[in-house]
């Protein structure tokens, strides 16, 4: 294990997995991507997406800005394996927290409630309950207060 991707071991409670934060280079284009006109926009975080596939938070960008369900739903789906890589290579074992608090894990986090949102959406309950379940087992104090209503 790395020192940039650390796995904490309380005696208290399962260990914890934060992943690094991304890289500032992708933060900045996705930043860049984001703040383009309407008819820009999607087409810019695809690129970006496109250049940085491995990052969950560009995935959770490309859902949020969807035209239709089906296709946030497999934006999200996308960057939550994405995100399940990720943390695998952090040392995450299936089990643990992988909390909001730890900017890192924002992405893996918005993919998999974008999710547990859209599979609601199409209908598809048990896959919404899961998710659902799942983020609190990642992280107790879920939702956090920025994604409380969304």
């Amino acid at each position: 294990m790395s020192e940039s991707q650390p796995i904490g071991l309380a005696a208290s409670g399962p260990p914890e997995t934060a992943l690094p934060s991304e890289d500032p280079e992708f933060l900045a284009a996705l930043r860049s991507a984001l703040e383009m006109g309407d008819g820009d926009r999607r087409p810019a975080i695809g690129e970006v997406v496109a250049r940085w596939p491995r990052l969950s938070l560009g995935w959770a960008a490309l859902g949020d800005t969807a035209s239709t369900t089906i296709d946030a739903y497999a934006a999200y789906r996308v960057g939550y394996h994405r995100g399940l890589d990720l943390l695998r290579g952090s040392g995450w074992r299936g089990s643990g927290y992988v909390r909001w608090r730890h900017e890192g894990n924002r992405g893996f986090l918005r993919c998999l409630a974008g999710l547990q949102r859209t599979a609601g959406l199409i209908g598809e309950r048990d896959e919404q309950e899961r998710c659902a379940l799942f983020l609190v087992q990642l992280d107790p104090s879920w939702p956090p207060p920025e994604m409380a209503d969304g």
